[in-house]
């Protein structure tokens, strides 16, 4: 990151929190291109001198779509207007009634795309990109129902790894955080149990279904891991912020797990819009040299937020307020 603008604001005077929010949040507008309704729930890497993002753009008929788009600073965007547009990658069967809630990550020599991609219900698909003009769609990872597939940044003991959480077909009422390996992207499987969602008493803001959020970081104390954790309230589902400390070599162990979390809908903008107090983050940006932590996030299912930290700081206190 020497090289590049880091999106960052240092942290303000009266905030007693481990994260705090960028002061003129959402940084993307619900608006941001001719045709959307929303704009949420995205993703950002660096990229050549500035950033790349995958956006999930709903438009006016409610259909959803990814969008690619670019950034200097990784605060303002510009975004395409039209959808990305899928060629075969390692299969001819790209078919797709929606895709939704992208991930991105640099493994090897490409950047690698997963979003949840409509097949006969919500499943993770899989695509490639090497310039963010030229799209390539794979195999989709697994049956349906699943939602929340985010690739590792490297290979675990010579596999790929991807994190995901199986589901059903509606709004899911349940959900634990699993990983899976692959030897080429095409093929999945040794799946195993990473987290569960909590007992209501002893963490009730995760103690509905559980996801995986942004890329995970490799840190001296093992994978750090960014997910949401949703409650089912009075008011429906609020979803919210935390993090765990996986095992480096072995990440299905959980080492720490917050009990509290980093951040919830508190802002208008997470608590206003077409769904009601969310904060779902999807990408975080990270410099170890200067301890930055950068977190994009969906806002209220409607527009982009982002949120800094202070990687040292989440680390610390994902240690002292484990579960």
């Amino acid at each position: 990151m020497q090289n590049k603008i880091f999106p960052w604001q240092d942290k303000p005077e009266n905030c007693q929190d481990v994260l705090w929010r960028h002061s003129n949040n959402p940084i993307i507008d619900r608006y941001a291109i001719p045709t959307s309704n929303s704009i949420f729930n995205s993703a950002v890497v660096a990229f050549k001198e500035g950033y790349a993002g995958v956006f999930r753009c709903d438009n006016k008929a409610v259909q959803m779509n990814i969008f690619a788009g670019f950034s200097k600073n990784g605060i303002d965007w510009e975004i395409n207007h039209e959808p990305i547009k899928m060629q075969a990658g390692n299969t001819n069967m790209i078919e797709s009634d929606y895709k939704y809630d992208p991930r991105v990550v640099f493994i090897e020599d490409r950047y690698w795309i997963t979003w949840c991609n409509g097949y006969h219900g919500p499943t993770i698909g899989i695509g490639y990109t090497f310039d963010f003009k030229e799209f390539f769609q794979c195999e989709n990872a697994f049956l349906p129902f699943n939602r929340n597939g985010v690739l590792f940044p490297q290979k675990i003991n010579g596999k790929y790894a991807m994190l995901s959480r199986p589901s059903d077909n509606g709004h899911t009422p349940f959900g634990d955080i699993y990983i899976s390996y692959s030897p080429d992207m095409k093929y999945w499987g040794e799946h195993r149990c990473v987290m569960k969602a909590t007992n209501f008493e002893d963490s009730a803001w995760q103690c509905t279904k559980i996801g995986a959020g942004p890329i995970p970081i490799l840190t001296d104390e093992g994978w750090l891991m960014i997910y949401h954790g949703v409650i089912n309230t009075c008011n429906g589902f609020r979803y919210a912020m935390g993090s765990a400390l996986l095992d480096e070599k072995e990440p299905d162990k959980v080492k720490y797990r917050t009990q509290s979390y980093l951040l919830g809908p508190a802002a208008t903008y997470e608590m206003v819009g077409d769904v009601p107090n969310v904060v779902f983050p999807c990408a975080a940006l990270h410099d170890t040299e200067s301890d930055k932590l950068a977190i994009y996030y969906g806002a209220a299912d409607t527009v982009v937020g982002l949120a800094y930290g202070k990687l040292s700081e989440v680390i610390q206190f994902t240690k002292d307020n484990s579960l």
